[in-house]
């Protein structure tokens, strides 16, 4: 795709409304969870049963926790996009490219930069 095509108006439309419906989505979740929470904390005499509903609420919270994360790259996804950084690497500075950014609206490195910070990673660790 030419560059003066990459990341126009409309395509920088397409994906502020694609990351907005996915914070929309999170915050429901959220407030789903506390209500589910809250409506579960009936004490319950059987152990494994307890047991059972205390895994199933941690991994809830997991699962919140990640989207927590998420929310906050979300929200950086939207201020690259007003400032007119979204779609290109950090690193690089290259074009992310459509198809990745739509597999991962949240993707702030082209997939070669990606690739080789986790190699990184893997071979000095974290």
């Amino acid at each position: 795709m030419p560059d003066d095509v990459y990341m126009n108006d409309t395509q920088l439309a397409y994906f502020r409304r694609k990351l907005s419906i996915l914070k929309q989505d999170i915050l429901n979740s959220a407030g789903a969870t506390t209500e589910h929470l809250r409506e579960d904390t009936v004490v319950v005499p059987d152990p494994a049963d307890r047991a059972t509903i205390e895994e199933e609420h941690a991994l809830e919270l997991r699962t919140r926790d990640r989207e927590r994360k998420l929310l906050k790259k979300i929200e950086q996804s939207i201020q690259r996009i007003d400032a007119g950084d979204y779609g290109f690497c950090d690193e690089t500075g290259e074009a992310i490219g459509v198809g990745r950014l739509l597999a991962r609206p949240t993707a702030t490195l082209s997939l070669e930069a990606q690739q080789r910070r986790e190699l990184k990673q893997k071979m000095f660790g974290d």
